[in-house]
């Protein structure tokens, strides 16, 4: 059973000349809950950007979720065009996209593979959340970093005026959250932090005592009125993860964040921000494989400045300009291999200037445009080397840290436009080129930590997406349905895959083991929505290709990307029993995952080795799962007590987790193909008080 304490937030009262967008750090609305921004339907009709959505924790707190957890991240995966990396798994593919090519920004800080125990948990407790929103169309000028999408998320502000404490208890975890103000009406904190505690349950088994599961979270948030024209916050993340098998195997990784950001308010019409940006992600993995053990330890580290301006001109303009600069440092690998030590970690500069334009040219035709001018510049300080098309290294050099060896410029264009149809109908259309100097190179569909990182280099380029987008906006006229249909067709350059035969400890230096190439992804989003009535809730399917082209990867020819999905399809119900009693369903639907099948195999000193003639040529089966909630709220007094039933998985459908492919001399090919699933029916139950 789920004990949970929580406590209702206050709002903060605005600034002078503050707009709703100075932002997150001046003051949030209502905030009975962890409350983000309205997604009304009027909301949803009134939206100029192509591509966006507006995720509302409030809603979340309805949806069934896996072990009872609320949980950001699974939320996107019911939204069109947006899809599970895999089952249970807290990454998501948006757009023909790889769960690597999506920036993820807390605060302005960049979060990679967010995910506790290999996602089934997410990264981001709900405790400590504001609001969300995820780019997957038009992508706004001061963002930039992600070929495929962008999620902001912004951490909330405590309460100036009172306190609140709460905490949580459940099987799988437990968390404690306190905010309140440091000095009233001036300054306020807000604290919560969060452990799991399913390695103690294995130590009270014979079988799995030596084992180790657990993973914990912490978030800091502190806000500063200094004068009516200025406020600082200042926002703290750590998350670690932890999982061991015996003496056999080994997985640590998690994530640091830290931000400054000082908003300061020159008139009604124009503020800036100004932040200073710290992120660390760092991963060790180590296993015993025939006797020899084998360790890798990998981070990804930014400290970034940011400032930017934002100024009302008019009625008709709004614009945002800014800066930024970050300092990057990439460790690809380093490893212990037997009695062999190698490292590759490399370091960059990079830089961004951008402006960008809300432009209402007439009652029927509205515009957001924007440009980002992107620059990256390899640093010396590490080999670099030339490859031959084998990837035997012909040549190396050993620059000084200070010396450029190559830098990278790009113009990254942003436009989306609204044309009103009358007060029911719009039509949109947008734009997007976007870059990504981050690559993460997969063994399979799950991310890290079985993953390699690296920065462009003198051999490997950025990546780059061109993506165009079309859509449609419809709502009935009381409001009571509200409809809406995206398709879009984008191209990436210098997409990269492991050389055939090639995995990600093969070679220190990475770029031996990697062919570029380019990608494609195109595909049609469908939505409806139902806002008034008791039933409420939406259905959404996606339609979807995604390939690439790698010359020495299966032939030179198109294949089908491993992140393909052909059909997505999600349904969300949400009933309104009785005052005290709601109800929540899902269902959810997508094909399942392209893998690559052995044609032939051969035996060498008592091994099987097989033979792959075709990238990603063969399916795994379909995955779907039904999912359901009830909630029983009650008030008393000044507090709320809520019971909360859940089942995950509520027919016990088996989806595959991995596909393997071993020996089977009964069968007429020689080999079967054995399928591992992560969960049949999960139940939970939970209690919360909020006072």
């Amino acid at each position: 059973m789920i004990f949970r304490l929580t406590a209702a937030v206050a709002a903060v009262a605005p600034l002078p000349g503050m707009t709703q967008e100075a932002s997150d750090i001046a003051r949030e609305k209502d905030l009975q809950e962890v409350t983000i921004t309205s997604r009304s339907v009027q909301k949803r009709m009134d939206e100029v950007q192509i591509g966006v959505e507006k995720v509302e924790i409030a809603t979340l707190a309805k949806v069934p979720s896996l072990f009872g957890e609320k949980d950001i991240i699974k939320s996107l995966q019911l939204l069109p065009g947006v899809k599970s990396e895999s089952e249970g798994s807290g990454g998501y593919q948006v757009r023909g996209g790889t769960a690597a090519q999506n920036l993820i920004l807390l605060d302005g800080a960049t979060v990679y593979n967010a995910g506790h125990l290999m996602g089934l948990f997410s990264t981001f407790n709900d405790d400590a959340l504001m609001s969300g929103a995820l780019y997957k169309g038009m992508v706004p000028a001061q963002f930039g970093g992600g070929s495929s999408s962008v999620f902001d998320i912004s951490t909330r502000s405590g309460d100036m005026y009172d306190y609140h404490y709460g905490g949580t208890i459940g099987l799988l975890s437990a968390k404690v959250m306190a905010e309140g103000p440091i000095q009233e009406g001036k300054s306020s904190f807000l604290v919560s932090g969060r452990r799991s505690y399913l390695d103690l349950f294995l130590k009270a088994t014979d079988e799995y005592k030596n084992n180790t599961l657990h993973f914990y979270d912490a978030n800091v948030r502190l806000n500063f009125h200094l004068t009516q024209k200025d406020v600082l916050a200042l926002s703290f993340f750590h998350g670690f993860d932890n999982m061991g098998l015996e003496d056999l195997m080994f997985m640590k990784w998690g994530n640091t964040t830290a931000t400054a950001n000082w908003l300061h308010t020159f008139s009604d019409q124009y503020y800036a921000n100004t932040k200073l940006i710290y992120s660390d992600f760092s991963s060790h993995i180590g296993m015993d494989v025939m006797s020899m053990d084998y360790t890798m330890k990998g981070f990804i580290r930014h400290a970034t400045l940011n400032h930017q301006h934002t100024w009302t001109i008019d009625g008709h303009h709004r614009m945002n300009y800014g800066l930024e600069g970050s300092y990057l440092q990439v460790q690809s690998a380093e490893w212990d291999i037997i009695e062999l030590h190698e490292r590759e970690k490399r370091n960059a500069l990079t830089g961004a200037l951008w402006i960008g334009d809300d432009w209402t040219i007439s009652d029927a035709l509205e515009l957001q445009a924007g440009a980002r001018l992107h620059l990256f510049s390899v640093l010396g300080g590490a080999p670099y080397y030339e490859i031959d098309a084998d990837g035997n290294i012909t040549n190396t050099t050993n620059p000084s840290s200070s010396h450029i060896v190559k830098t990278y410029a790009d113009i990254e264009p942003r436009l989306s436009a609204k044309i009103s149809l009358g007060a029911q109908h719009n039509l949109k259309i947008g734009y997007s080129r976007t870059s990504q100097d981050v690559h993460a190179i997969n063994n399979g569909a799950s991310g890290m930590p079985f993953s390699r990182y690296l920065m462009s280099s003198n051999i490997v380029k950025p990546e780059q997406a061109n993506q165009v987008s079309l859509g449609w906006t419809g709502i009935t006229r009381n409001g009571a349905y509200d409809f809406s249909a995206e398709t879009y067709y984008k191209t990436i350059d210098n997409v990269y895959d492991f050389r055939d035969g090639k995995f990600f400890f093969s070679e220190i230096e990475v770029e031996r083991i990697i062919l570029g190439g380019k990608g494609r992804a195109y595909g049609l989003e469908l939505c409806a929505h139902k806002n008034d009535g008791p039933l409420t809730g939406w259905i959404s399917y996606t339609l979807a290709w995604s390939e690439n082209k790698i010359e020495g990867i299966n032939g030179g020819r198109w294949y089908t990307a491993s992140n393909d999905r052909r059909h997505d399809l999600s349904i969300v119900g949400m009933y309104q029993l009785s005052p005290c009693w709601d109800v929540a369903a899902t269902w959810h639907y997508n094909t399942g995952q392209a893998l690559s099948a052995p044609t032939a195999k051969y035996d060498m000193f008592g091994n099987t080795f097989y033979s792959y003639s075709e990238r990603n040529s063969y399916r795994a089966p379909a995955c779907h799962r039904l999912d359901l909630s009830a909630n029983y709220t009650r008030k008393h007094g000044k507090a709320t007590h809520i019971w909360s039933f859940g089942v995950y998985n509520a027919y016990n459908r088996y989806n595959p987790y991995v596909i393997r492919f071993s020996n089977d001399d009964k069968k007429a090919s020689g080999t079967k193909v054995e399928q591992t699933s992560l969960f049949g029916i999960v139940p939970s139950v939970s209690f919360t008080l909020k006072y």
